[in-house]
Order: structure tokens, then sequence, then C-alpha cells
């Protein structure tokens, strides 16, 4: 695996969680299909009238800056129809609306499109007209200037809607987890950078209890180590049979990288054979500790180093009298521990049950 800090890992989900595609879509519905203004009065006393229809185009990225920022552009083809005098014009427009949007991440754990306020230098407005008289000429500047005004005015009224807000936020923690996030309604957000967005994502996501669905797997899996030789001149032949039973998890408060002690409980049945059968039941109990990694491209990883075999407890029960007077005892004891740890070292080496691919899961989910 190719290791990256917490903070590498906040930077990359955001960058894959806020798609060309998301950032389009955010727009679009924001802008809607089309856009009427008026009737407004122009000029001397407000003896002019306008009206202003508009349809919407497809929005365009112009181009995406650093930090998950993106320009995107607003076409709007528009008609406007001024009123003087009794007198009717028609103008054909072209609007281009210029918006930033910043892909943001906040408390406690969402990504905020945030849309910076639209200004009226931010909309362009190009009017087109064949034959314009004198009187109708001299209202062409105010009518610019009251186009930029009011479409900036429009879009920002939409883009502070409520709903349109809920749905530029995204409660990673209540969609990882299937639930109703209390976030999304907010008005205000506590923003907090990329680097802390991604420490604050393992331990809230990578809990026990997923942990615990990780590790359960290996509850009922069969154990089988032997027949080895044992005991003074090997003359003891040892086989042991049993299984796993299901692990225990305890989280450690507080730790960077988050990390799990994980204590697998083995149920063991021993043969130790030395002329005859001598039977053993042993008790077995494997410590791991387990840490929660991020790895290249967008990957959790529950790693964890293999145990030695002085660290694991072996408790021997013997069955009848011949079995607890045998002295390979010890050395046996030795000899288990030695063989599970080995069985443990292969288990660890394919990390593919205990790797969840986020970018696969997030596609799913959003």
């Amino acid at each position: 695996m190719a290791w990256i800090d917490y903070g590498e890992f906040g930077e990359r989900f955001v960058r894959h969680a806020v798609t060309p595609a998301r950032i389009e879509a955010a727009v679009s519905g924001i802008a809607g299909d089309g856009m009427t203004l008026g009737p407004f009065s122009l000029g001397p006393a407000g003896l002019a009238g306008l009206v202003a229809e508009g349809k919407i185009g497809a929005p365009v990225i112009a181009r995406s800056g650093p930090d998950v920022t993106f320009e995107v552009r607003v076409p709007v083809s528009m008609h406007v129809t001024v009123t003087l005098g009794g007198q009717r014009l028609r103008l054909e427009a072209v609007v281009e609306i210029d918006l930033t949007l910043h892909a943001r991440t906040a408390d406690p754990l969402l990504v905020v499109i945030d849309i910076r306020r639209i200004r009226s230098r931010d909309v362009s407005f190009v009017m087109r007209a064949q034959a314009v008289g004198a009187a109708f000429e001299v209202l062409l500047d105010p009518i610019a200037v009251l186009m930029q005004r009011e479409v900036a005015n429009r879009l920002n009224a939409a883009i502070a809607d409520p709903a349109a807000r809920r749905g530029r936020v995204f409660d990673v923690e209540a969609i990882m987890n299937g639930t109703r996030s209390e976030h999304r309604s907010a008005e205000r957000f506590e923003w907090i950078d990329y680097e802390e967005f991604g420490r604050r994502f393992f331990p809230r996501i990578v809990t026990a209890d997923r942990v615990r669905e990780v590790v359960r797997g290996m509850a009922g899996r069969p154990i089988e180590v032997g027949p080895i030789q044992a005991g003074p001149r090997e003359a003891a032949t040892v086989e042991v049979t049993g299984v796993i039973r299901v692990p225990r998890v305890t989280p450690r408060p507080g730790d960077d990288p988050v990390t799990f002690d994980l204590v697998v409980p083995v149920e063991l049945n021993v043969v130790v054979d030395v002329l005859k059968a001598n039977r053993y039941r042993a008790d077995v109990e494997i410590p791991l500790a387990l840490v929660a990694r991020a790895a290249d491209p967008l990957l959790i990883v529950i790693d964890a180093e293999p145990p030695a075999a002085e660290h694991i407890s072996v408790i021997m029960e013997a069955e009848g009298w011949r079995a607890k007077a045998l002295g390979a005892v010890g050395g046996i004891r030795k000899q288990i521990a030695a063989q599970v740890a080995r069985v443990v070292r292969k288990e660890l080496a394919d990390p593919k049950g205990r790797t969840i691919d986020v970018a696969a899961r997030l596609d799913k989910l959003v």
C-alpha cells in the first residue's frame, strides 16, 4: 500500500466528491430553466416600461482552481421589450453570469458547495438592436445597468433559498451511516480546512462498530496446526484443531492514527501423542493493534501488525491424569504459540478483506 496522511485523504475526498458534473448540477438547480424580469419603469419620470424574458443555457465550467474552486459561466439569451410613448422596441440580449463555487469543509463533517455572492459586474449584458431611435438610444445604458443588477439580485435570492442551500450541503457522516442529517439546514457554518476534515473523518467513520463488522467475519474460521514434533528429542507428535471465536474490539480514545485493540480468542483441541494420545483443551488469546490508515488513491485500510509468539497467551487444560503428568506441556505451549502466530501472519498478509474503497462507496451513495 502507498500510505497517505489523513490531511491528504481529506483533500482527495473533497476532490473526488465535488466533480464538475455535480458542480454543473448545483448551478442548474439554482438557475432553473427560465427567467422573467419586470415590468420596470425607466427614463425621466419613469415613462418607459421594460419587461425581459430569458432562457438559461447549460452552465460551463470555465476553469478549476486550487482548493476545489470552480469558475462557472451561465449563459442566458434574453428578449427585452421596451415601451415608450406607445412605441415598442424589441431587443435581443446575450447575458453571461460568472459564478465562483468553492467546495468547502465544515464542522462536524460537511462538504459545502459555497457560492460567492454575485455582483453586478459579474453579469455581462450585450444588446443587439438594428435601428434604434434617439428616444430609445438614451435608455440603452440604463437598461444594461438595470438588467445586470436585477439578474444578480434574482440569482442571489435563488442561492440563498433554503431548499437550494440544502442541495449544496453534503453531510458525509450521515451519508456513510445512511441516516438523516441534522446539519443540512444550517444557515451558518464553522469552516474547517481539508486536513482537519481528513482527521475528523477517520474517528467518525472508522468506528469500533465498523471494525467489529470487519473482524466478525473471522469468527468460526477453523484453525489446524500440525502435525508438529515437540518435547525432548521431538518424541511427541502434536496435532491441533480449533476454531476462532468472536474477536473483541476496544478503541483507543484520542489516538492519531485511529487505533483499536483487538483480541482474537481461539479455542483449540490439542492431541499430544507420546506412545498414547493425550488430550488438552487450549484457550488462546491473540492480541493485535489495528490501525486505520489512509492509502492511495482513496482507500481506508485496517492495518495490523502480526503478533510475536511471546505475546500470544496459551492456557492449556489437560484431560485425564496421564495428560496432566506429561512433562512436555511447557514446550508444546510455546510450539502452539509459534504456530498460531504463523497462521495469523499468513491471514494478515492479504489486506483485501480489511480495505474499504471510499471512492467507489461514495459514488454509490451520492
